[in-house]
């Protein structure tokens, strides 16, 4: 079996990202681990480049990008605090895939990443791709995928039988 001490849980903190910390935060707990929510943000100023000069705007713009998830990731991580006291978070840089699979590769006690998925079909997954299948075809580790579109919020852990079952 699997030694999982950390737990990466990508996020974009679009539409379910609440819901994604809480499904991965129930695993986390489950595990014994810790969850180490990740949010990549996308840098240009490398693409720019290629032309004969990158606009100075760029480097500001990605900046301010940095700062704006920062301030998210606080706030993602201290609404978290009181269901898991020791989540932390990471603002990286880059590619979204590469990055998420270079992090779990150089952490070495990441045991699992936790991912939601957008749920695109047809000509949108096409022209757009999937993050998290490319993760899931790349990763060193196993992936747990959270489909937020699937049912009626039909994820949830169950306890384990001693915690449903109390002593009289």
């Amino acid at each position: 079996m699997l030694d999982i001490q950390k737990i990466i849980v990508p996020v974009d903190f679009h539409q379910h990202t609440d819901e994604l910390a809480q499904f991965a935060i129930e695993v986390a707990s489950k595990l014994g681990a810790k969850p180490v929510f990740v949010h990549v943000v996308e840098t240009f100023t490398l693409a720019a480049s290629y032309g004969d000069a990158a606009p100075e705007s760029l480097p500001q713009l990605e900046e301010e990008m940095f700062g704006r998830a920062k301030r998210k990731m606080d706030d993602l991580i201290s609404k978290n605090k009181t269901a898991c006291p020791e989540c932390t978070g990471q603002v990286l840089g880059g590619d979204v895939a590469d990055t998420i699979i270079d992090y779990a590769k150089t952490e070495k006690s990441i045991g699992l990443i936790v991912m939601g998925t957008h749920g695109a079909r047809g000509i949108e997954k096409i022209m757009l791709g999937s993050v998290a299948e490319r993760v899931l075809k790349r990763a060193h580790c196993p992936i747990l995928v959270f489909n937020p579109y699937r049912g009626e919020r039909g994820y949830k852990i169950t306890p384990s039988i001693k915690e449903a079952v109390q002593p009289v």
